[in-house]
């Protein structure tokens, strides 16, 4: 697939914080890319850099072929979509959205035109004659969108577009927005710092932390195989073992904690350090299974008690203590078997492939 923009080494210093730290990526066309990470992890300066409003202190940026580094934002041809929508005040809906094919002198029937084109694109189609501040808040980020995407843009940025809204209209807006992506085929390059809405909306996630592309793929792959200890603290919930190797097989390894051994599964040829080496293990909650009694069969089995019990609708959120540490759980809430309650003896088991061995990066 043909690349839309790419980022060969870039770098980007304020003083003696380097914000941006010798940043390579690709970024292939049709494709909705989250740069996702905390704040202040440069993921906003990366996408202020592929929009030229930042100048990179080193390295390259492309769009497709074309060497845009030092190109002004206007030349770019990219549409940008800010987080607190920057719309102006005085114009109507429909003249925000024509502002940027009028600055480009397109005759008026083609402005009218393409206007309401956008105006049903974003379903504003009775709205065009309203002012920003007549509309809500998720009416002004369309109109937002509408304008960055009138002169068709090959690549449309997006700042936390959905930041400033409650919970329950961002989580629409991400389905349309999902959607429009789907139609328009248009290059998609949107920064969040909210994980659930990295999983849910993009075809692929970067994770951005102090500077530096940490990890990047897929959001399943990221989620389910997360590399380091960052990435799977930062996506989603994790349990953290700290073990040391007994032994190693082609497709498994067993560690001690304490008292305890485990088995992990691991991929032929993974290269993992021998006998007594020190193992990171990360466990996501929801696969953790927990039962009263000691569960029967192969896997991992370890003897707990409940601490705390969190009732979050589609689940509980259990904490309990085990001889290797507390742990989390995430039990399903719809009709329960069992309802966790502080104090209760209760059982974990796992399988040996639900859980990964991290990089440690703590």
């Amino acid at each position: 697939m043909a690349v839309a923009v790419r980022l060969q080494r870039v770098a980007k210093q304020y003083g003696d914080h380097l914000a941006v730290d010798d940043v390579s990526l690709d970024i292939e066309e049709g494709r909705f890319v989250t740069l996702l990470g905390p704040s202040g992890s440069g993921k906003t300066t990366l996408l202020m850099m592929i929009a030229g409003f930042v100048q990179p202190t080193a390295g390259r940026i492309f769009a497709g072929a074309r060497d845009i580094t030092h190109l002004a934002p206007e030349r770019r041809e990219f549409g940008m979509v800010f987080q607190g929508y920057a719309l102006f005040p005085n114009m109507t809906v429909a003249e925000n959205i024509a502002f940027a094919l009028r600055i480009r002198k397109v005759d008026k029937a083609s402005v009218a035109r393409e206007v309401d084109r956008m105006l049903d694109t974003v379903r504003l189609t009775s709205l065009g004659g309203r002012l920003p501040r007549e509309l809500s808040g998720g009416q002004q980020q369309r109109v937002a969108l509408a304008r960055a995407l009138i002169f068709h843009p090959k690549v449309l940025l997006l700042d936390e577009p959905l930041s400033a809204l409650d919970k329950k209209l961002r989580g629409g807006l991400q389905e349309e927005l999902r959607d429009l992506h789907r139609r328009l085929g248009t290059t998609f390059v949107f920064v969040t710092h909210d994980q659930d809405e990295a999983l849910s909306m993009s075809d692929e996630i970067v994770i951005v932390n102090r500077g530096r592309i940490v990890q990047h793929g897929l959001p399943k792959i990221l989620y389910d195989c997360p590399a380091s200890h960052f990435v799977a603290d930062f996506l989603g919930r994790s349990n953290f073992v700290d073990g040391t190797i007994a032994t190693v097989t082609d497709r498994s390894i067993a560690y001690r904690v304490g008292e305890h051994r485990f088995e992990q599964a691991i991929a032929p040829g993974a290269g993992i350090d021998g006998v007594s080496h020190k193992v990171l293990i990360g466990l996501r909650p929801e696969k953790i299974a927990l039962s009263m009694t000691r569960p029967s069969g192969a896997g991992n089995h370890l003897r707990a008690e409940v601490r705390k019990a969190t009732y979050e609708g589609a689940d509980y959120h259990v904490r309990v203590a085990t001889d290797i540490g507390d742990m989390q759980v995430m039990v399903p809430a719809w009709r329960s078997l069992f309802e966790p309650a502080p104090g209760s003896p209760v059982w974990l088991s796992w399988a040996s492939d639900a859980s990964v061995i991290l990089r440690d990066d703590r």
